[in-house]
């Protein structure tokens, strides 16, 4: 790897130090560094460095900028909300604050570029200077020439200075109608399976050898790799399952040698953590004390299935699930109190012998949900606009999803989002056996 990273104008010691804190980006360091070129020569106006999230890009970067000692500037797109801020962070970074006092209240475009090419003929830079532009895609919704510019800004300022775009979309999505410099792409790749295994097995806990530590990253690799690929979540599952795969090592109850046994201690877990990927539900040491205090068999249930909603929402939410899952016409069979005796068999079509479940859940109308809700509902409630408001509630939770046209304002028509476990929860808080008023488990 350090063959790689050899270019003349830097020290190899540094380039040396580098190369260790890059591991499975060998390839893509080698090249950016290529790119860049020696510090004293001119780099290309703008690169494109593009990929999914944790794939290294910010990594390789921020290695490269702070190892190398250039003269830089990271501007994150999330944290800059106006372009005064962009500008007086890359004045004051390059320049110093009374540079940055320079820009007027409301600085356009060609105040900038004409404050930059002031400050950077009394002070030339001896080095390229780069600005390094993080989560870049934000940047198509600023001002229409923000991106023209920042791509050639080389060119309008006169000086050695150059800029790179970090992005998590391909660069045809940034590309404008009236066309624009065109920017040196480069593209990280995800990481591999293997290259995962290599890059999480040197979090090891010191206590324990490289072996073990590599064997319980390999049963993570195995339950979560298909479904997470993201290097920081991963870690951050790495180190928060690792106390319960080393527990019984501890007891003395497992060799460490042992990964048959080890296995069958830590798969529950890292299928219950398996649920809530990605969510955050409980901060890292809520979750130790959960698993601490647990007793029984681990519940294979998301935090969600406990959500808190108001009273009503919860009925609403329930008569929602049985008008998507039950036929319209079974609403007198559970809704009405002489409905006669009506045999499952006797209403059952051909294309109703397949679970509805199992199909899925069907749109249905306004009017049906506050039917439905009426009738299961244990008091009288008035149509106020309340409940209206507690329906549009559930809409923004996503528990429920709007399937008409937003014209269609007098039936508009909803589907149910949820599952059978997530409304089972719900129906227990408020005692509604919900299984007797599913078609499907008659």
């Amino acid at each position: 790897m350090a063959g790689l990273l050899e270019l003349p104008g830097y020290d190899e010691e540094r380039l040396r130090r580098v190369s260790e804190q890059l591991p499975c980006r060998e390839l893509q360091a080698g090249l950016l560094l290529s790119l860049m070129g020696q510090p004293q020569q001119y780099c290309y106006p703008s690169l494109f460095i593009y990929g999914h999230r944790a794939s290294g890009k910010s990594h390789v970067l921020n290695v490269f900028m702070k190892d190398l000692e250039l003269p830089h500037v990271t501007v994150s797109c999330v944290e800059c909300v106006s372009v005064a801020l962009l500008f007086e962070k890359v004045l004051q970074s390059f320049f110093g604050g009374n540079a940055a006092s320079l820009l007027p209240r409301s600085p356009s475009l060609s105040d900038f570029v004409r404050i930059y090419r002031q400050q950077s003929s009394q002070s030339p830079a001896k080095q390229t200077r780069y600005i390094v532009m993080e989560k870049a895609e934000l940047l198509r919704d600023g001002d229409v020439n923000l991106l023209p510019t920042l791509l050639r800004l080389q060119e309008l300022v006169k000086d050695n200075v150059s800029v790179i775009l970090l992005s998590e979309i391909v660069w045809d999505k940034f590309r404008p109608n009236t066309g624009c410099f065109e920017p040196l792409l480069l593209h990280f790749p995800d990481y591999s399976k293997g290259e995962l295994q290599q890059i999480l097995s040197t979090d090891r806990h010191p206590s324990y050898s490289a072996e073990f530590y590599s064997s319980y990253i390999n049963m993570l690799l195995g339950v979560f790799y298909p479904i997470c690929r993201d290097l920081r979540e991963l870690r951050h599952l790495a180190a928060l399952n690792f106390s319960k795969f080393f527990e019984p090592v501890a007891a003395g109850k497992v060799k460490e040698t042992d990964t048959h046994k080890l296995w069958k201690y830590i798969e529950p877990h890292l299928k219950k953590a398996m649920q809530t990927v990605y969510l955050r539900e409980v901060s890292s040491l809520q979750w130790e004390q959960m698993a601490e205090h647990e007793t029984g068999a681990l519940r294979g249930l998301s935090a969600h299935t406990h959500v808190e909603l108001p009273y009503y929402s919860k009925f609403l939410l329930i008569a929602a699930y049985l008008a998507s899952y039950n036929p319209a016409r079974t609403d007198k069979r559970f809704f009405l109190k002489h409905h006669g005796k009506i045999r499952k068999t006797n209403f059952l079509k051909k294309n109703e012998k397949t679970s509805n479940h199992l199909l899925g859940p069907k749109p249905f109308p306004l009017d049906r949900l506050l039917a439905v809700f009426y009738s299961v509902v244990d008091s009288r409630v008035a149509p106020t606009a309340s409940i209206f408001s507690q329906i549009s509630s559930l809409v923004t939770l996503q528990l429920l999803t709007l399937v008409s046209h937003d014209d269609q304002l007098d039936t508009p028509k909803y589907k149910c989002a949820v599952s059978l476990d997530f409304i089972s929860a719900i129906s227990r808080t408020v005692n509604f056996d919900i299984v007797k008023y599913l078609y499907d488990f008659l």
